[in-house]
């Protein structure tokens, strides 16, 4: 009897690529950039390739309205680098939230993906606004719930 032991691959291009919309209100930070890893990383598809960029794209709206449990608006920090020694910047999360919403999930996204080119191709796919409205509805993106 002959057995087929063959696995399958996806070819770049083969996939399509699907958009969604998450919500981000009164979602949990961590919670939420775990999903929307998932979906960049295409982790959810059968057809997963780890070789390839077969994710999909996310729109994460309402990103001023995301919840940090615990005293991490307080005790979690931001940090930068200027390149320049004494160039380290820290900024904490509740700050980071008032005065720029998208880079608090944008960080969180981020730091769940490869830190490859591969992870850098999947991260262009997340598009995080901090109100209701997003340019991208002729897409029509399938609203996801966490």
């Amino acid at each position: 009897m002959k057995t087929n032991r063959t696995t399958y691959f996806a070819k770049a291009g083969e996939l399509p690529q699907r958009w969604y919309v998450i919500d981000a209100t009164g979602r949990s930070l961590g919670r939420l950039a775990t999903r929307s890893a998932m979906l960049l990383r295409g982790k959810t598809r059968p057809q997963f390739t780890p070789h390839l960029d077969c994710g999909d794209h996310v729109v994460v709206i309402n990103a001023a309205k995301v919840r940090l449990t615990g005293a991490k608006l307080a005790d979690k920090r931001a940090y930068r680098h200027s390149g320049y020694q004494g160039g380290l910047r820290t900024i904490d999360y509740g700050k980071l939230l008032k005065t720029r919403p998208t880079r608090v999930i944008e960080l969180a996204v981020k730091g769940m993906l490869p830190h490859t080119i591969i992870g850098r191709s999947n991260y262009r796919k997340l598009h995080v606004y901090a109100g209701e409205t997003h340019p991208h509805a002729a897409q029509k993106p399938t609203a996801i719930t966490l």
